[in-house]
């Protein structure tokens, strides 16, 4: 099938005609078709011409949109082509796509629809259908619009860049959900030298690799080159919900291997004291509340008076990166500085107030830096506390489900990325094992003549270890 040419069933899925009807219509001569050694296909410029036509005469394009006035049973006799069980999931195969019903971890009904046009192969799960009348409209909707974006059929969004689409994505997504300040309009800052004026249309899977292979040459983590391709594929998942694109591109990109190895950096007691001896007034109580929560920054920064129970002597966060609220007991020494904190800055809402401003910081970036670099602390980030609150618990004797529990994680393995061993007590626990190693060497005293040590070595090599 070329891109010029429609099929019978191609052009009954757009319109959500029934194929007798494009056929009554073909014999009619109301819609025009060519014969193609006897198949009939249809010539997208004469569809063009078709739909055309019609609007002049004031029938609305809208009455072609896909509808669904028949009942699901008289659906399924005229395009259902088999039914499929399997152990877990049932399969309803129509001309144009499929319905595929699955039982969740909880034994709830959730519908999914697979369908492809040319060569683009589409699955997908149904948000919110809980019937498969709703499952198969959804399959109907989808196909038309993928269709009316391959072959063109609608023109009445103009042609877009990505610097005009990364407006747009800002105004009505990014700063609604809130995520603008902190990250999204970081990504977006990135790739617009790249992108900026390339039509939205034009952008392709290889430009994109291109584009991963240019950060990573900056410099950049897999991580982070990760975070900003999943930024890319939400702006093109924007772009098709709103008319602009047709299809994402990111869907062909592989995001990169994550498996790097975790960054091992913690406090040291001399550090601890140092950094508060050099941080600002205003920032200590910011730092001792992140080391006694392991609470992120802008969950400390956002802190309110109410999220602090005093009575149950505990912190409760409603909502944090996971999208789930947590309670963190408060210790002594963390109870006796809020409470301090209430007395003096109890007529505000938030636990930390600019005191310029009279409202919540919004950043401490440059306070935290400037103190790490007085005290003369390199390679530490204000999120290092967070690593450092989980690695204390865990030396502290607390179990891995508990430190889950009060970092917020939704697994364990997530949890071990935040545990980390310090040079001393690396150096302790293997010095456990010299004291068999010192039996095991007085046995062999006996029988075999020790060497004189190596003036090289402040340590003489244990005599079961030479030949």
């Amino acid at each position: 099938m070329t891109h010029s040419l429609l099929t019978v069933r191609e052009l009954s899925s757009f319109l959500n005609l029934h194929p007798n009807t494009i056929y009554k219509w073909k014999d009619r001569g109301k819609i025009p078709c060519v014969n193609i050694n006897g198949k009939i296909r249809f010539k997208k410029s004469k569809i063009d011409e078709f739909i055309e036509k019609n609007k002049s005469k004031q029938i609305e394009f809208s009455e072609l949109l896909p509808k669904f006035d028949i009942s699901l049973e008289s659906y399924d006799k005229i395009l259902l082509k088999r039914r499929t069980e399997l152990k877990d999931q049932t399969k309803w195969t129509y001309g144009i796509g499929s319905v595929i019903l699955r039982k969740t971890k909880n034994k709830e009904d959730r519908y999914y629809i697979h369908y492809q046009i040319d060569k683009h192969r589409v699955r997908k799960a149904v948000k919110g259908a809980r019937t498969r009348t709703e499952a198969v409209k959804a399959l109907n909707s989808e196909v038309a619009d993928m269709l009316r974006g391959h072959y063109d059929f609608l023109k009445k969004k103009k042609n877009i860049t990505f610097w005009e689409m990364t407006e747009l994505y800002s105004e009505k997504f990014a700063k609604v959900k809130k995520s603008w300040r902190s990250a999204d309009r970081v990504y977006i800052r990135n790739m617009k030298p790249f992108f900026g004026d390339i039509n939205l249309s034009k952008i392709t899977p290889l430009m994109i690799e291109d584009y991963k292979m240019e950060r990573l040459k900056k410099g950049l983590k897999n991580s982070s080159v990760n975070r900003e391709l999943s930024c890319l594929r939400k702006i093109f998942n924007k772009a098709i919900d709103w008319g602009y694109a047709a299809i994402n591109p990111m869907k062909k990109v592989e995001f990169l291997d994550e498996k790097e190895s975790p960054r091992e950096r913690v406090f040291s007691e001399d550090e601890e004291t140092i950094l508060f001896e050099a941080a600002s007034p205003f920032l200590k109580p910011i730092i001792m509340v992140a080391l006694h929560t392991g609470f992120r920054r802008g969950v400390v920064l956002k802190l309110k008076w109410h999220n602090v129970n005093f009575e149950k002597r505990e912190i409760q966060i409603t909502k944090s990166k996971g999208g789930k609220g947590r309670t963190v007991p408060m210790n002594s020494l963390l109870f006796n500085l809020l409470y301090t904190l209430r007395s003096q800055n109890g007529n505000s809402d938030y636990v930390f107030i600019n005191p310029k401003t009279g409202k919540p910081y919004v950043d401490i970036k440059r306070a935290f830096n400037s103190a790490c670099e007085q005290a003369g602390i390199k390679d530490f980030h204000f999120h290092d506390l967070r690593h450092d609150f989980a690695s204390r618990l865990v030396r502290n004797g607390c179990d891995l489900n508990t430190v889950k529990e009060l970092m917020g994680h939704a697994s364990i393995t997530t949890t071990q990325r935040y545990l980390h061993s310090r040079a001393k007590e690396k150096r302790q626990a293997v010095e456990t094992l010299t004291g068999h190693i010192q039996r095991i060497d007085l046995e062999c005293q006996k029988n075999v003549k020790f060497a004189t040590a190596d003036v090289k070595t402040d340590v003489a090599t244990p005599s079961y270890l030479r030949s």
